[in-house]
């Protein structure tokens, strides 16, 4: 029980909220959710443009709230500071601004909405999990071997006071011929019971060898 269903969805409406907040009628549901997937991709490729080959962009999680006409985009991100000391960060936030607002046009259901970003600092980067797993990419991309990476992702976690960590990550790992799937897990991750807040992210890594899925899962509580 718990261990082949997305540990988020699973908990939703105990440990876990949700991140889009909007109501919309039946019929318009899908359109809404396209949209904000459209909205995430926009996000994911301007934190992606930044990124070089020393640092990485650290985005945590984005929240939306909509309502007849505001719409509120929070952006919960590591180190903010890759973004706001950059010479030119306002002319590419006011850039993103305008490829979201030309996003949400695009719906057929829209309305004309004020737009409202937000960067939000989170306190303990490397307790989110989609932080760590950015890490990884980058450290195998840059060839660092896998296990290192892995065994130094589990030691920044347990800094954050993180109670137990799952990694696992599947490819051609080390360049091999044939893929394989390698996991690692340091204390306690209890995926069967609902009570534990769980934190999970899944992450495809482009490497020169071929994709690596990496999937992580952290521990942070129990209720």
């Amino acid at each position: 029980m718990g261990n082949k269903i997305n540990p988020l969805g699973f908990r939703l409406g105990f440990t876990q909220n949700h991140r889009s907040h909007w109501f919309a009628q039946q019929r318009d549901y899908s359109e809404d959710l396209r949209e904000d997937e459209k909205i995430h991709n926009c996000i994911e490729n301007y934190i992606r443009l930044i990124k070089s080959s020393s640092n990485y962009g650290g985005l945590a999680r984005i929240e939306i709230g909509k309502n007849i006409s505001l719409l509120h985009i929070k952006i919960y991100i590591g180190f903010p500071n890759l973004l706001t000391k950059r010479p030119s960060v306002r002319q590419e936030m006011k850039q993103l601004r305008n490829d979201i607002q030309y996003l949400v046009l695009q719906n057929r259901l829209s309305v004309r909405r004020k737009l409202f970003i937000f960067l939000e600092k989170v306190a303990k980067p490397y307790r989110e999990p989609n932080i760590l797993a950015e890490y990884i990419a980058l450290q195998i991309k840059n060839r660092v071997p896998f296990r290192k990476t892995i065994q130094k992702a589990i030691k920044l976690a347990k800094e954050a006071d993180v109670r137990g960590i799952r990694i696992q990550i599947a490819g051609r790992l080390d360049g091999k011929e044939r893929a394989r799937t390698e996991s690692t897990k340091q204390g306690r991750v209890p995926l069967q019971t609902i009570r534990a807040k769980i934190d999970y992210c899944y992450y495809m890594a482009q490497t020169i060898y071929g994709v690596l899925g990496i999937k992580i899962w952290i521990f942070e509580d129990e209720e």
